[in-house]
């Protein structure tokens, strides 16, 4: 019974992810991509950093509007390393980067979220009654739980997430690292 228990609390995370998917195509692409009614430039991340200096301008391999691509700001070494095994080469949408085992390895992943989707993946695991402990001095904010890591900075959010068949203590230290790692990036 144990182990269905342990089974079923490793599927949340994934369960959660798919959720946060589905809910991130819930707006309206019309009020996102409509120019100010007054004719002036939308601002975008990218030109309100670029214009006040207070965050910083260039994010890694950022797209039009300014937000980091989820696998420039993990690497496949480090999603290795905090797997425990070799990766496949990531594949990558605008806030999504994953990094699956290959089939013949152990049943391991690491996901990367960015921007709203890393907002609403973090809204969904606290909905679920996911137990999130703060990591103080990372970013604005940071949040860790068993599989994943949360992490704010400049109003800008990115998760980690980790779906693998472990003790989740071993998770703790490197998920605290590598979101150390990826804030320094943001």
């Amino acid at each position: 019974m144990d182990r269905i228990r342990r089974a079923a609390r490793g599927m949340l995370p994934a369960l959660a992810v798919v959720m946060t998917i589905s809910l991130s195509g819930c707006g309206s692409s019309d009020e996102a991509s409509a120019p100010p009614a007054d004719g002036s430039q939308p601002a975008t991340a990218a030109t309100t950093a670029a214009g006040t200096g207070s965050e910083k301008s260039a994010r890694p391999g950022g797209n039009a509007a300014g937000v980091p691509d989820p696998c420039k700001l993990v690497s496949r070494q480090e999603a290795e390393q905090l797997a425990g095994t070799a990766l496949g080469s990531p594949e990558s949408t605008p806030e999504r980067c994953v990094y699956t085992a290959p089939p013949d390895g152990p049943a391991t992943q690491v996901e990367i979220f960015s921007g709203k989707t890393a907002q609403d993946y973090l809204t969904a695991e606290r909905g679920i009654g996911h137990t999130l402990t703060p990591l103080p001095g990372i970013g604005k904010e940071a949040y860790i739980e068993d599989y994943a890591v949360f992490v704010n900075v400049n109003d800008f959010w990115v998760s980690i997430v980790l779906a693998r068949n472990n003790n989740p203590a071993e998770n703790r230290g490197p998920l605290e690292n590598l979101a150390r790692t990826v804030a320094g990036r943001i």
